[in-house]
């Protein structure tokens, strides 16, 4: 199944020469690039096509082609590479207008050097050692925020380096213009939930907007009885439903309800072009139960999700569900709930009343129906299961107020007992480096309680997302060390106050 709205636009390649060396050489110097760009895209097996531009050898030329990537709505961002040397007061012009992420490519077209042939000729054309650092220093001067990667561009550890920095893009251009929907507020009195929506779409791109629970309502009505009887076979075809809400069942009749809330959800979404949206339990007028399975269903095909009217978790989880698109799938909305702690062993029980996504999931999910406990609204039926075993990361985005923190925790989801009265999805994670590290690490940064949860995410994409976002990134992993994280939180605290006026 495809995600829904993901677009899969370009990723140009742009190599920069000049015309010192006349036309025979930059004849190869462009059939060179025109071969990286190539096998790049052949041997990478990255998520967007690499296209080569041609090659830029003047001020015009670099400013026009700067002009298009920002016009062309195909082209996610540009990776740029100095075959020769590009003297780089050419690209001042162009890449102070360039407004797509970029990355540079330190590499050259041979991986070895003909020793016993080289000659000035071959050391001019092949300067890529040169004219890098002559590209760096621009880049550097003009405080432009960019992802480094060194190597020949066949090795497989540059391509997994690439590969991260254009699931981050791709995700940054999903972002732009997108569209998330807030049924009601935010819980009540609630503030890591809250933020500057305006804020938000300055700096992201996206835009995030109210709309009532009774439109919803109105949407779920106007599903035919047809429709929602075909939806809840279909869910004892996929799932373990128990026999209550199977059809014939005492409580078939909350399934056929939940079938409603998902067609309903859907066409409100579809119509609206929304990528994502949020409702809470505390505004459900019209409604009999908060959505449960449907939730966990629209999240597995791509829509971003947030509980309690947290529209920056939302947000954050659509872009990591396209950041590991064409892999697992294994993301989620997801809450730190509570705590197991022996010493030495402790480790965090994540769930949510009911919102997480099955793509997580170890096995088939059983379809069950349950008190909810709070909102006091009809039993919702939901997908029970336990979330699979290894290495996955919890990463959240908080407003500071003047500006936004993407902060990272990377964590190893373990075995745990049985828990047969805990009927909601769940998973169990050891933190890195330990379960005090990561806990004080997160709290003195600031983390909410709502994360995106992810197998396929990795630490390198949203480092990557937070420099093209511009935003400030705090890591929690093995290396951590309160001392000198406290310090980096007091660091980031200056740079961020003044980062705008440094960059003029």
């Amino acid at each position: 199944m495809n995600m829904i709205g993901l677009s899969s636009p370009k990723i140009w390649f742009v190599c920069g020469s000049q015309h010192l060396y006349g036309p025979g050489p930059l004849q190869e110097v462009a059939e060179n690039a025109r071969k990286i760009a190539a096998g790049l895209h052949a041997e990478g097996g990255f998520p967007l096509e690499i296209v080569a531009k041609p090659i830029v050898t003047t001020p015009d030329e670099i400013a026009r082609l700067c002009i298009e990537a920002n016009a062309d709505e195909d082209c996610a961002g540009l990776i740029l590479w100095m075959h020769t040397f590009s003297p780089s007061k050419m690209w001042i012009r162009g890449l102070s207008q360039l407004q797509k992420p970029f990355l540079h490519l330190h590499t050259q077209f041979d991986r070895e050097l003909p020793w016993e042939t080289i000659d000035m000729d071959y050391m001019n054309l092949n300067q890529s050692a040169h004219g890098d650092r002559e590209a760096g220093f621009i880049h550097t001067r003009l405080r432009l925020g960019r992802k480094v990667v060194v190597g020949h561009w066949s090795d497989p550890e540059v391509h997994a380096r690439i590969d991260a920095w254009i699931r981050a893009a791709r995700a940054w251009h999903d972002w732009q213009g997108a569209r998330f929907c807030r049924f009601g507020d935010n819980m009540r009195q609630v503030a890591v939930t809250e933020g500057d929506k305006v804020s938000a779409e300055m700096t992201f791109g996206f835009a995030v907007n109210g709309y009532g629970i009774g439109d919803l309502a109105a949407k779920m009505n106007a599903v035919s009885d047809a429709d929602v009887a075909a939806l809840a076979a279909e869910y004892e075809r996929l799932y373990a439903v128990v026999a209550d809400l199977k059809k014939g069942g005492a409580r078939h009749e909350s399934l056929l309800y939940n079938a409603r809330q998902e067609l309903g959800l859907r066409a409100f979404l579809e119509e609206g072009g929304f990528k994502g949206y949020t409702d809470t339990f505390e505004d459900l007028h019209g409604l009999t139960q908060l959505p449960g399975m449907a939730t966990q269903r629209l999240m597995a095909d791509g829509y971003g999700f947030g509980g309690e009217g947290d529209w920056k978790t939302s947000a954050l989880v659509r872009a990591m569900k396209v950041m590991g698109e064409g892999m697992s799938g294994a993301t989620s909305f997801m809450e730190d709930y509570t705590y197991h702690l022996p010493a030495g062993g402790e480790v965090v029980l994540g769930s949510h009343m009911l919102e997480i996504c099955p793509t997580i999931a170890e096995g088939q999910p059983s379809v069950e129906i349950h008190a909810l406990g709070i909102g006091g609204k009809d039993d919702p039926v939901r997908l029970v299961f336990d979330a699979k075993l290894g290495s996955a990361l919890n990463a959240t985005l908080v407003d500071l107020g003047n500006r936004f923190r993407l902060l990272v925790n990377e964590v190893e989801s373990v075995v745990h007992p049985a828990l047969p009265k805990l009927p909601v999805a769940r998973a169990v994670w050891a933190c890195k480096p330990d379960f005090k590290t990561a806990c004080q690490a997160w709290i003195l940064a600031g983390g909410a309680h709502h994360t995106g949860y992810s197998y396929d995410v990795t630490t390198e994409m949203l480092e990557d997302f937070a420099t093209i976002a511009g935003i400030e990134l705090a890591v929690i992993d093995a290396d951590t060390e309160i001392r000198a994280f406290k310090q980096d939180l007091r660091n980031n605290e200056v740079y961020y106050h003044f980062a705008r006026g440094i960059r003029a």
